[in-house]
């Protein structure tokens, strides 16, 4: 049984399941046919109306998936079998590491050690390019923008590897789990959950094989913010906990250890366990003790510039709403003066106050703040920001009848339609 089946036996047509969450009837359809993902916000609704619990959610989309939708088309999101590009890229570096790894096993001479020089060379250029796109990906308003340039670099790192005798190996893998984290992250602020787990899984792969445990315990960060935008708080938890350990195994000098622990607390805010969430807070904050923090960047940009407004982002999550608004309040007037990636976290901030008056059941705070956050998404199509405004939009309940709540609601669905 796929997801059509079970909606039909429930006695909803696609018209009046889509009444029923606020989606477009098309919206229902693309779940169906697996042409797109059911995001993290309408699952918990979906699986309510359909009288299912998560786990068989999960079952029916996968079924939806896996059939055939058309003539000659494959499933949308069959990640083993289908002709999508990023897809053929992974397995293709899978294959390539499987078969230098082999070479690099046999006994070499001193002629191979030389060509091993030689091609660290390659594995230098290989990581100045990716400093670079981390950087313009930091800068860039539209995100989605740079995923050419970080698909071209990947067909290129394949190529590398395709030349190489095993020699330089290591090199090769840590580039790669540089490369495939930033691929993720593109993936992860497009609303690609499966694309994004993907690279983040095929990353930590990678950084094992090159023996890097920072970018390793990086990637496992990031595989945890697909449980945790999915709310599936024990799960990320479980995966921060692995991250936790092999981060003790990296550079001290680094702040990986930090930045584990900061999203351990959005972790632990979803558990509703306060204690571990201001634990988890506190040994974030300890990154101020670290020398040249700063410096950290591309795949690791952890400085503890941004836990204020996280802090007052958990606090929302524990309905700790006057210790909330203290710390975004804060946050915000930081937000102003901030760089790079500011419209992305102005957007973040501007949603969590909006949520605080949607508790407070103030309409005023909501239309304040949440119209901002509107056009700063609009302005950056930003999906992080648009994940965070439906969010909201579900959170909005008996002051939706406020006619400018609503017609905001509207606008936040048709943001996240597109």
């Amino acid at each position: 049984m796929g997801l059509a089946e079970r909606r039909k036996l429930m006695g909803y047509s696609q018209e009046s399941l889509a009444h029923a969450l606020g989606v477009d009837r098309t919206t229902v359809s693309r779940w169906e046919r697996g042409a797109s993902e059911l995001q993290a916000h309408a699952r918990l609704k979906v699986s309510e109306l359909l009288q299912l619990d998560l786990a068989e959610l999960d079952a029916l989309l996968i079924h939806s998936q896996a059939t055939p939708q058309g003539a000659g088309r494959p499933p949308a999101s069959d990640l083993y079998g289908s002709g999508d590009t990023n897809e053929m890229i992974r397995r293709e570096f899978l294959r390539l590491v499987a078969v230098a790894g082999a070479l690099a096993s046999l006994p070499f001479d001193e002629t191979e050690a030389l060509a091993e020089e030689a091609e660290n060379g390659s594995i230098g250029a290989f990581e100045r390019m990716n400093e670079h796109l981390w950087q313009v990906y930091q800068l860039a308003r539209s995100k989605g923008a740079v995923s050419p340039l970080v698909h071209e670099q990947l067909a290129v790192l394949n190529g590398e590897l395709r030349s190489t005798s095993g020699v330089g190996l290591r090199g090769l893998c840590s580039a790669a789990g540089d490369l495939f984290q930033l691929a993720g992250e593109l993936a992860f602020d497009g609303n690609s959950y499966t694309e994004a787990a993907a690279s983040y899984t095929l990353a930590a792969s990678a950084s094992k094989e090159a023996g890097s445990f920072d970018l390793w315990a990086c990637a496992l960060v990031r595989h945890a913010y697909v449980d945790l935008y999915q709310q599936r708080y024990k799960e990320a938890a479980d995966t921060l906990s692995a991250a936790k350990r092999v981060a003790t195994r990296g550079d001290s000098a680094l702040s990986t250890r930090h930045w584990v622990a900061s999203v351990q607390a959005e972790a632990f805010a979803g558990l509703h366990d306060l204690v571990a969430c201001e634990r988890a807070l506190d040994e974030a904050q300890k990154v101020a003790e670290l020398p040249g923090a700063d410096r950290n960047g591309g795949w690791l940009r952890f400085d503890g510039s941004r836990l204020t407004e996280e802090r007052g982002a958990r606090y929302v999550q524990l309905g700790r709403l006057d210790l909330a608004e203290e710390a975004l309040r804060s946050a915000l007037k930081l937000t102003a003066l901030a760089k790079g990636q500011s419209y992305r976290r102005r957007g973040s901030v501007l949603t969590d106050l909006a949520a605080i008056g949607a508790k407070r059941k103030d309409p005023d705070q909501v239309i304040t703040y949440a119209r901002e956050a509107l056009r700063l998404a609009q302005e950056s199509r930003s999906g992080y920001v648009a994940r965070r405004l439906q969010s909201l939009r579900s959170e909005l309940g008996s002051i939706d009848r406020d006619s400018r709540v609503s017609e905001l609601a509207a606008e936040i669905g048709a943001l996240t339609a597109t």
